[in-house]
């Protein structure tokens, strides 16, 4: 197979995007998207993070934001990786995610974006033009292709 770079989660590659819906657990709660789950793993209150399971699957930018605001826990930037890979794993681990990943083949997959996220993925935006972005997010999900 001809290895080609994706870019983009949009269109056909939709699905790679954290917002798409699916069901992930997380300490005894079920979260409509990646992104809700992962909001929610950034504190122990009790209390966002039910808040945060109870938006709707087309609301993970509410979600996003609200994680903005709130007050990280304390181990939090030792665990988010592996906290993201696991949700990651479950999403990918379920046949429509699972077929469009392995679908891929070796194909670099990036997190393009010009929301200035140089940690998940690679901003292409002028001010960021110098910046090679870490590319975690597209990393972890050929990662997880080349385990599934």
């Amino acid at each position: 197979m001809q290895k080609f770079a994706i870019n983009s989660f949009k269109d056909e590659y939709e699905k790679f995007s954290n917002f798409y819906p699916v069901v992930i657990f997380y300490e005894g709660r079920n979260y409509p998207s990646v992104e809700h789950a992962y909001v929610a793993a950034k504190t122990k209150d009790e209390m966002f993070r039910k808040k945060v399971s109870e938006l709707q699957e087309n609301e993970a930018g509410i979600a996003k934001h609200m994680g903005r605001k709130i007050k990280l826990r304390k181990n939090w930037e030792l665990i988010k990786y592996s906290l993201m890979k696991r949700f990651l794993y479950q999403k990918f681990t379920r046949d429509k995610f699972k077929s469009l990943l392995l679908s891929t083949g070796n194909s670099y997959i990036e997190e393009g974006n010009y929301w200035h996220d140089n940690y998940w993925g690679n901003c292409y935006c002028k001010k960021c033009e110098k910046i090679e972005g870490k590319n975690k997010l597209g990393k972890l999900l050929m990662e997880i292709r080349g385990n599934i």
